[in-house]
């Protein structure tokens, strides 16, 4: 097994990097990484039911979707981001998640911090996660990876990924709401995430029998960049790409029924009845399209912000 080391905070550069780092290389990979504040959803998960978007929207949070399954999360500089990347020929074997997180709650039991695997993926101490955990699986290898919440800001953590009052009414995977705390009060010593990081890693490094690390190439970092300006970047990967979907609201007497799947809108039903539904279908379920369309059609900035926030925005 080798490390890769990742200097990078980019989001969208670091989501990119795993898969391209999945399908690419050969060895069995460790990598710990940070990225700027983000909202990371699963891969089938419904993206606007998972976040609170005027949150997002009003401090610049970028939104991403993972090839992996999973619940949503919140990454910050205060979250350590551990991926671990495995290749079995046993493909009914591929994904474990205790035999994954197994080495987390190790290094904790060094520090005193009882660590318990909970659920189907997910780590707790005290009774409040710490941890959560998903997989993705390519041919014979396996991509898990999973947070932990060392100095997070739990406060943009909880608002940033509260769904809004709309009704949604979708198949997609549900985020499971938990309790968290953060590991750096749980230590005996008051300890920098630079500490922890390092402390963690030591421990990987010995416990996995890591005995090289390298950096990305000039030619991986160039192929990482165009998945991100190809897919991580694009709309219609990280909202678009949510199941079909019912969205439903209610604004000062006003209703919509929205059906809308691969982002498009297939249908539209108001009450009372108007002729902007007609003129809605085959749109993107996209507030800059929707608000460039309403700009042509309304003459006054509050039509627009009225069917805006009406259509969830």
């Amino acid at each position: 097994m080798i490390y890769i080391g990742k200097n990078s905070y980019d989001p969208y550069f670091n989501i990119a990097a795993e898969e391209y780092i999945l399908k690419h290389f050969k060895e069995d990979v460790l990598m710990l990484w940070q990225s700027e504040p983000s909202v990371v959803v699963g891969k089938h998960q419904n993206t606007l039911a998972e976040i609170n978007h005027q949150f997002i929207e009003e401090n610049k949070i970028p939104v991403i979707r993972r090839i992996s399954g999973g619940g949503t999360v919140y990454h910050d500089r205060g979250n350590l981001n551990y991926t671990l990347i495995t290749t079995n020929e046993q493909k009914d074997k591929l994904i474990d998640f205790k035999k994954f997180t197994n080495p987390v709650i190790a290094f904790l039991k060094t520090q005193n911090i009882r660590a318990t695997f909970e659920g189907k993926n997910n780590l707790k101490v005290d009774g409040k996660k710490i941890s959560g955990n998903s997989a993705h699986v390519f041919k014979n290898r396996v991509m898990h990876h999973g947070t932990i919440l060392f100095d997070t800001d739990l406060q943009r953590l909880e608002e940033a990924i509260r769904s809004a009052s709309h009704q949604m009414h979708d198949k997609a995977v549900k985020s499971v709401r938990a309790t968290v705390t953060n590991l750096k009060h749980h230590f005996n010593n008051d300890i920098s995430f630079i500490q922890f990081k390092t402390m963690f890693q030591d421990f990987l490094f010995a416990s996995l029998d890591i005995k090289e690390s390298r950096n990305l190439s000039k030619h991986a970092m160039s192929e990482i960049g165009k998945l991100v300006k190809n897919k991580y970047q694009k709309w219609d990967w990280n909202y678009g790409y949510s199941p079909a979907y019912v969205f439903r609201n209610e604004l000062n007497g006003n209703k919509i029924r929205l059906t809308v799947k691969n982002g498009i809108i297939e249908k539209v039903e108001m009450e009372p009845a108007n002729e902007l539904a007609e003129k809605l279908l085959g749109d993107k379920h996209n507030k800059d399209e929707l608000k460039l369309k309403f700009a042509d059609l309304f003459q006054d900035k509050s039509t627009t912000d009225k069917y805006l926030k009406l259509l969830g925005y």
